[in-house]
């Protein structure tokens, strides 16, 4: 018999597969939906793990309204700016210096735990933290010493393991597994008593990997266990935007689902070019945070940028705010977000992006290089895109917070982390979003954490995951810094 894990504590449902998240008592743990990623150098900027200048500036928010990542940002007089704690010890680069960070008011911050490419976590059984290292191979266990005021102890749980992004634990006949997604599988681990990995399955090999060419682009798999105890993946593409090969299985750019012990594999959605994260929402419905395509070339048969026809030149006015990345709501077997041949289009007028953006409900406009005479898909069947973010915002770990320990009002929406753009100037920000969830659909983002982007465009830190802790903080990872830090309200 089938059942995610059911613990004593709050549920939290989040980007990739049942995940565990309390420590107080002996066995005690909460079911999580956890967030994997993917790390592979993505066009939006949110996979690749290449540094930024750490500078030696406090942190600051670029100049200028088009380099903010949040579509709307919360009230000013609700945010402070405040000195990231850094306990003895984790004070090497870029914490020889003090780094601000911009949090909702009487909340603290402090640098945790230092890992270097930290990326995606998950809580184990136990109430430990466990924290994919991408690039190096590993999965390091945090394990906090009586609480979470101190440095937690490090274990290394596995590795030599080829770019380890997606973690999601779920029980099965009673016994407790760990799925971790390598570049090319997905492998099941028995979860053994006092945290240690027990035997190992493949449970779904020969997955897309390196491109025919040896591409190294969207290696990276995201996870998540469904209420359908079933486990869905998500698949990058090989390219920027390439046609794919309509001949090979399973498809790239697309989400496929399969049984927990492997076999059944059915595609779920397609044109999803880079799903970054992947979760599933308190009502059961799916989501996943996209990076979109890069170079966009303007689509329109007119005069834009100074270019008197501009149709299929790469124009960087018009490259900075479009496509937009993507917030997509699911409808299983039948999405597709459009990738490579339709991209959303957040113009209010079509093609004039100076008149005005808006990020609810877009619909698609043929690519001009890929799909110029919108033959390879007629652009207009697809469903609008439910929520955009501004381009090259690079969302990575989305986790819906409902239930957790995390305090109203954000307990009722999501966080989303992004980690800012590589390719766009003004650069857009990293930070950590907050989105309401209401009614079924994700609303305006907010920055909730930011200060990680100096006013000359560089930066100290770069968020990949965000997650709730059994206290009410969250904790973020961050791969350009190699930290964790946790994040909350200050006192009772």
């Amino acid at each position: 018999m089938l059942g995610p894990v059911r613990l004593r504590g709050p549920s939290i449902h989040r980007t990739a597969s049942w995940r565990v998240a309390t420590r107080r008592g002996a066995g005690a743990f909460c079911a999580c939906l956890l967030s994997a990623a993917v790390l592979a150098a993505c066009g939006s900027g949110g996979s690749g793990t290449s540094s930024a200048a750490h500078g030696s500036n406090n942190g600051g928010e670029p100049v200028g309204a088009a380099a903010t990542t949040a579509e709307a940002t919360p009230d000013a007089t609700s945010f402070a700016q405040a000195a990231l704690s850094v306990p003895a010890g984790n004070a090497a680069e870029p914490f020889n210096v003090t780094r601000q960070v911009r949090i909702p008011a009487g909340w603290h911050a402090e640098v945790w735990a230092r890992v270097p490419e930290a990326r995606f976590m998950a809580w184990t059984p136990e109430g430990d933290l466990l924290l994919s290292a991408s690039d190096s191979g590993r999965i390091v266990e945090l394990v906090p010493h009586g609480g979470f005021a101190g440095r937690p102890k490090q274990v290394l749980l596995a590795a030599g393991l080829s770019l380890p992004s997606g973690m999601a634990f779920d029980r099965i006949d009673g016994a407790t597994y760990l799925y971790v997604a390598q570049s090319d599988q997905v492998d099941r681990y028995r979860w053994q008593p006092g945290g240690t990995l027990g035997a190992m399955t493949v449970i779904a090999g020969d997955l897309p990997d390196t491109g025919p060419e040896g591409e190294d682009t969207h290696r990276l798999k995201s996870l998540a266990i469904g209420p359908d105890h079933r486990l869905y993946v998500s698949i990058g593409s090989v390219s920027n935007a390439r046609t794919p090969d309509p001949h090979e299985y399973p498809p790239r750019a697309s989400i496929v689902s399969l049984n927990l012990g492997g076999g059944g594999l059915r595609v779920i959605a397609r044109g999803v070019r880079n799903g970054e994260g992947l979760a599933f929402a308190p009502d059961g419905s799916l989501w996943t945070a996209v990076n979109e395509r890069d170079e966009v070339p303007y689509p329109y048969h007119r005069s834009y940028g100074g270019v008197s026809e501009a149709f299929g030149k790469v124009i960087r006015s018009y490259v900075n705010e479009h496509p937009p990345d993507e917030l997509a709501r699911l409808v299983i077997g039948h999405s597709n977000l459009g990738w490579p041949f339709c991209n959303p289009n957040p113009d209010d007028v079509p093609g004039q992006p100076e008149k005005g953006l808006h990020y609810e409900d877009l619909p698609y406009v043929a690519d001009a290089l890929t799909n110029p005479h919108e033959e390879a898909l007629d652009c207009k069947t697809l469903a609008p895109l439910t929520r955009g973010l501004p381009a090259h915002s690079a969302p990575l770990g989305l986790v819906f917070l409902q239930s957790s320990a995390v305090r109203a009002p954000y307990d009722e929406g999501a966080v989303l982390a992004v980690h800012g753009s590589w390719d766009r100037t003004p650069p857009r920000s990293p930070g950590v979003l907050w989105l309401p969830f209401k009614e079924g659909l994700l609303g305006a983002p907010e920055t909730l954490i930011g200060g990680f982007q100096l006013a000359d465009g560089e930066r100290w830190g770069r968020p990949v995951d965000a997650v709730p802790g059994p206290e009410g903080d969250l904790f973020v990872s961050d791969d350009i810094a190699g930290a964790v830090y946790r994040i909350g309200p200050a006192g009772p």
